[in-house]
């Protein structure tokens, strides 16, 4: 994440996010005593108990780094204007081109998302890349993993209220 990129966050998913954290550093120590403990079993080499608790940690860090850095980053509670423009923290009503069905997703970071209440598209997505600064009735195209290009349309983008 670079130091520019900022995450807007409900005061919800904020709370939520440094709840995780808290709990993650508090979770160093047992970490640590597994390792200790594993070692102390002998030979490292053979000894998977040592290896999963090495990589727990690993893990463990990696999520400690990646949430102290989006929540230095946040603004909460500071939901995005109504003007109808595609930006982070909206949900966005879009029509693909050859499609009947609109669909509607929060252009927002994935730890913002409303568990399972509403698809989550990141702005650095292809998608996300294509509609930001989107007005509605606004058509754009993106690249799909196939390599061939897909027109959608921005329908409607309102604030996400969370």
């Amino acid at each position: 994440m670079s130091d520019t990129q900022v995450t807007w966050l409900t005061q919800d998913a904020y709370d939520r996010l440094k709840h995780e954290l808290e709990e993650k550093i508090e979770l160093r120590p047992v970490i640590a005593a597994r390792i200790n403990d594993s070692r102390e079993e002998g030979d490292l080499k053979e000894n998977g108990g040592y290896h999963a608790a090495r990589e727990e940690q690993g893990q463990n860090e990696a999520r400690i780094r990646h949430l102290q850095e989006l929540l230095r980053a946040a603004k909460v509670g500071e939901a995005p204007a109504n003007d109808g423009l595609a930006e982070p923290g909206k949900i966005l009503t879009v029509r693909y081109e050859g499609d009947d069905e609109d669909e509607k997703f929060l252009l927002a970071t994935r730890e913002e998302g409303a568990e399972g209440e509403l698809d989550v598209y990141s702005p650095e997505s292809p998608l996300g890349k294509a509609l930001l600064g989107a007005k509605e009735g606004e058509a754009r195209e993106y690249e799909l993993p196939n390599g061939s290009m897909q027109k959608v349309t921005l329908v409607k983008a309102v604030p996400y209220t969370g």
